[in-house]
């Protein structure tokens, strides 16, 4: 199997800096991860914050930490490093070769969308934001790995995409978008679903946007392991 990761992103529009952050970094047992977060607000402060969660998240799964005790832990930093009165939303989604798992961690407002081989399931449950509650317990769902999954998320402005001219992005249209991709087409539906929320904005995002497309898929070329990495940045 081959694990394929598409993200795509933007700003806030007339906003410099962005307030989502993402990364992605290798499990110690192998796999990798990749780590969403959505600081509170936008621009610098938002950034600054989204930062810190992403940063140190990378640092404990980087020392072996389970995903669901790094979601604890990196609520406890930001509760005590902002006194509580900063929020940030956090995603972790990894490929976990020892267990041979997708594993997720949500605690976010935007759901983990799941396209496995019997069909597509939609984990939207309600669950709090770190950073602001004594007590926090993320959304943790572990599934086995098989070609073809396809495992989605994105930031909230990608969820509100239209709100501004009552024509907000529904589940449905992504859904859609979901149901006709292969696992090897990840950067496309990352692309897809952000090009879908800029058009219902008319070009000018209400938030930062960013969409975290992991895929399993058959290895291109079984006599070979080679690792790539693509990375556009415009400046």
């Amino acid at each position: 199997m081959e694990i394929k990761i598409g993200i795509a992103k933007t700003n806030k529009y007339a906003v410099a800096i962005s307030g989502d952050s993402v990364e992605v970094t290798e499990r110690p047992q192998g796999g990798v991860s990749v780590i969403l977060a959505d600081g509170q607000g936008s621009g610098r402060s938002a950034q600054l914050a989204s930062r810190m969660v992403v940063a140190k998240a990378a640092v404990l799964i980087a020392e072996g930490v389970r995903d669901g005790a790094v979601a604890r832990t990196v609520h406890d930093y930001l509760y005590m490093f902002k006194d509580g009165k900063v929020s940030a939303t956090l995603t972790l989604m990894s490929v976990d070769l020892d267990s041979q798992t997708l594993v997720f961690c949500r605690n976010s407002n935007c759901p983990v969308i799941i396209k496995q081989n019997h069909g597509i399931d939609v984990y939207d449950e309600e669950v709090a934001s770190i950073g602001v509650h004594k007590r926090m317990k993320p959304l943790t769902v572990q599934l086995p790995l098989e070609e073809g999954l396809i495992a989605v998320t994105y930031t909230d402005g990608i969820q509100h995409s239209g709100r501004r001219r009552g024509n907000e992005i529904t589940q449905t249209q992504l859904l859609k978008l979901i149901e006709k991709t292969k696992a090897e087409d990840v950067d496309a539906l990352a692309q897809a679903i952000l090009d879908q929320a800029l058009l219902l904005d008319q070009n000018m995002p209400g938030d930062d946007m960013t969409v975290v497309v992991v895929g399993i898929c058959q290895k291109e070329r079984q006599d070979l392991s080679v690792r790539r990495m693509v990375f556009s940045l415009p400046c």
